[in-house]
């Protein structure tokens, strides 16, 4: 990671804003407030569930213009704009001064990886190792190899920040695609999501990292802001 200062807010879930010396990278907006400011802006939308897109995004046109979109393939919208962008997993694009590359998902969409100004940002969206306790013994086994399949194509990717969830209705099982992720990609800081108004949990995935050669960071409220 360079020296360049990292800024990021939490808004909400897997919501984030991320400011990088020109530009402000928005992600999985859901609710919360959020600073457009006047820099070039890129806005993330990794896949249509409600709880990581909001057509709200589009309203924001109106208060910066140097804005753009980068939406994953499952989001149908009616406008086709030349600032809007649709990617699927794999997908590889540059806008501006910003490389972008679509991984995939196990569940809904894609998940990104960023790189600009010396720093490579990955959020993860809805990728996950899900265990659910309802499902039976072979989904279960499924979803493990799904999941760890999607973390080989990322291996061998250099990755300073990852936001990735760690999810409090998989009960003890949690984390483990956040220690999968971290033993495999070793991303230099990771920034828990996807908790909803379980703040706890992301306090709790941080003291149980806390000799990890990863940093894993607290969430303690909604608009907390990091420096990095």
């Amino acid at each position: 990671m360079t020296n360049q200062e990292i800024k990021i807010q939490y808004l909400y879930h897997s919501g984030f804003r991320v400011e990088i010396k020109n530009y402000i990278f928005i992600f999985d907006y859901f609710q919360g407030n959020v600073c457009l400011g006047e820099k070039d802006t890129i806005v993330f939308s990794s896949h249509g569930h409600p709880d990581h897109f909001n057509l709200q995004i589009f309203e924001w046109e109106d208060y910066n213009p140097n804005i753009k979109y980068i939406l994953s393939h499952d989001i149908s919208i009616e406008q086709k704009k030349e600032n809007i962008f649709v990617m699927l997993p794999y997908d590889e694009i540059q806008v501006d001064d910003v490389k972008i590359k679509a991984f995939g998902s196990t569940d809904l969409g894609i998940s990104y990886l960023i790189h600009y100004a010396g720093i490579s940002i990955f959020h993860a969206g809805d990728l996950n190792w899900w265990y659910w306790w309802q499902d039976v013994p072979d989904e279960i086994a499924k979803a493990e190899v799904q999941f760890k399949a999607e973390v080989a194509k990322i291996k061998g990717e250099s990755i300073d920040i990852a936001f990735f969830p760690v999810d409090p209705r998989l009960e003890h099982k949690y984390c483990v695609g956040a220690d999968y992720f971290i033993q495999e990609i070793a991303p230099k800081v990771l920034i828990p999501m996807h908790f909803g108004d379980n703040l706890e949990v992301s306090n709790r995935y941080a003291e149980r990292m806390k000799d990890s050669p990863t940093r894993v960071i607290r969430i303690a409220e909604k608009g907390q802001e990091i420096i990095l």
